[in-house]
């Protein structure tokens, strides 16, 4: 066996003997002759849902130990959803970027890669993909479920929903700051399926997490067992030169788009696997998760679409367990990250509880996948979440009351002057990844409070930008072209009319083309960067129906570092 890392240890030259004294240290005298295991790891205060993940990495450490491998802690670019301004999703393709770049600069064999919060699997996953060495994801899990007046708390969507009854004049000021130390009971990333969940799940079925593991509870020894696990497989992975662009092709996100709809995931997993796919150069589109997932039933029950939480999900059998339920609709060529087909784990998968994980034949949606629209106000594609929308606003024609940003948005929403009803469309615009830049989560936005006052709970909203995974509505979101890349978004006028159908998949404005073609875009509030990461970003990041990664970084570069840095 070849190791990579020989490039930089093996020999008599001075190269080679500055790489080996500086990083002998207590080291094994045989230890530079043995696989170089990294592990990748976002753990940040400041990034507070993965804030344990040294832990888990001790655990993969006395794995790679265990296995023959020698472990070696690479802290990495970590994005904390809550608290980075102005989103997290600005700095996902950088992230992905230092991450790639130092996974190719270190004598490194093989990489576990430890993410929980939204952005960090992803960004891993697109560095591992493009650099191209063994690698293996251990997801931080879930928090545990807290409870607010004897209720369970699904934190996020319960932010949301209490923050609305606040405004509605149902929740007092003094008990939804109450709420506030109840929403977090213990270290893991969002409880409900956001997209921090979504993304462990999916990346299960995409292959690239031991099967079983995700969805396994921050808290629960059993996540510290199989990171014990998993660092044991990563020797075994370079030892068997298994790659990702080894084993992943379009059969696995064929399966990673038939969980994403079985478990009622996140919208923002399309963009995601889309800028995964495109660094491994397969040809996936935002269409395919149309024709594979659409029609595909909901069968878990779990908050923003149903009511319980992952601890439940986890009790319930998991993702196995619904794995199984759809077996049938998976591709079964597609590999794991263990050298096994993903089909093989699903023989002893059954569901322990048929409330929180329903059976093929009782779903909770029938066919609730997230659905791709066209039309003349999204030519490029926008998104739905059947699942989370209300079923009469499926088919729905209102006129459209436009925002031009974020700013001018909150500035008015709550104007009692405000000319809107309850079948009228929310138009928001310039949060796209260009316009914000970094294409936030604000689609989802919050309702007029007269509207709220007089019971309104959903309206048809449609935006540029993404939504939380623990967010709900009839929002059509991700629009494509954007506003500040000269969608048709950009020429949409208060009072136009707005037709949504969602069984057509279509999204259109009524106006003629004629007109729209004569019409000057409204750039009001889109961004400028004048330095940085923003300037470069908005200079070449894509549109959300490529995922939004940059020109530049399509494609893999591989691990080979042809010059010596002495």
């Amino acid at each position: 066996m070849k190791l990579r890392s020989a490039d930089w240890y093996a020999g008599e030259s001075r190269n080679a003997y500055i790489h080996r004294a500086w990083m002998r240290r207590g080291n094994p005298s045989d230890g530079f002759h043995r696989p170089q295991i990294a592990i990748a790891n976002t753990a940040s205060d400041l990034t507070p849902c993965n804030a344990h993940l040294t832990e888990i990495a001790a655990s993969v450490r006395d794995g790679v130990f265990a296995a023959g491998g020698i472990p070696l802690e690479l802290p990495v670019v970590s994005l904390g959803e809550t608290n980075v301004r102005p989103t997290a999703m600005l700095w996902r393709n950088m992230a992905a970027m230092a991450t790639e770049e130092m996974l190719r600069a270190n004598p490194i064999d093989g990489v576990v890669l430890l993410g929980g919060c939204d952005k960090t699997i992803p960004s891993l996953l697109m560095a591992a993909a493009s650099v191209d060495i063994p690698a293996v994801v251990v997801p931080g899990g879930p928090m545990l479920s807290g409870t607010f007046r004897g209720v369970p708390l699904g934190c996020g969507t319960d932010v949301w929903r209490l923050s609305e009854e606040v405004r509605a004049g149902t929740l007092s000021q003094t008990d939804f700051i109450r709420s506030e130390s109840a929403m977090i009971r213990s270290r893991g990333h969002c409880n409900t399926m956001g997209t921090a969940s979504t993304m462990a799940l999916v990346a299960e079925a995409l292959g690239v997490i031991v099967p079983g593991v995700a969805g396994t509870p921050a808290p629960d020894s059993r996540l510290r067992e199989a990171a014990h696990g998993t660092g044991r497989l990563a020797v075994s992975l370079v030892e068997d030169d298994r790659r990702p662009s080894t084993f992943l092709g379009r059969a696995n996100f064929h399966n990673a788009i038939v969980a994403l709809a079985a478990i009622g995931g996140s919208t923002n997993a399309v963009v995601h696997l889309l800028a995964i796919a495109g660094r491994l150069g397969v040809p996936l589109t935002l269409d395919d998760f149309d024709r594979i997932g659409s029609r595909v039933p909901v069968l878990v029950d779990l908050l923003p679409a149903g009511r319980f939480l992952m601890e439940d999900f986890h009790r319930a059998g998991g993702l196995s367990a619904v794995l199984r339920e759809v077996r049938d609709l998976l591709d079964p060529d597609a590999l794991t990250v263990t050298g096994r087909p993903l089909v093989e784990y699903l023989d002893d998968a059954p569901i322990w509880d048929a409330e929180v994980i329903r059976s093929r034949g009782e779903p909770l949606v029938a066919e609730g996948g997230i659905a791709v629209l066209r039309g003349n106000l999204a030519p490029s594609g926008a998104l739905i979440k059947p699942a989370a929308a209300s079923p009469h606003l499926l088919k729905h024609r209102g006129r459209a009351v436009v925002f031009d940003s974020i700013e001018d948005f909150h500035a008015r929403i709550d104007d009692p002057s405000l000319d809107v009803d309850a079948s009228s469309v929310l138009v928001l615009r310039g949060c796209g990844p260009r316009g914000y830049p970094g294409m936030p989560e604000v689609s989802n936005m919050p309702l007029p409070r007269k509207l709220l006052e007089q019971g309104v709970r959903d309206m048809v909203r449609v935006c540029d930008g993404r939504m939380s995974g623990t967010a709900y509505g009839t929002v059509v979101l991700h629009v494509a072209p954007e506003a500040a890349a000269g969608g048709p978004l950009a020429l949409v006028r208060t009072s136009d009319y707005i037709v949504l159908d969602v069984e057509q998949r279509r999204i259109d404005v009524e106006v003629p083309a004629d007109e729209l073609a004569r019409r000057q875009p409204k750039t009001d509030g889109f961004a400028a960067p004048r330095r940085g990461w923003e300037r470069l970003y908005v200079d070449h990041v894509q549109q959300a129906d490529q995922g939004a990664d940059m020109d530049f970084l399509v494609g893999s570069s591989g691990s080979e570092v042809t010059r010596e840095s002495h």
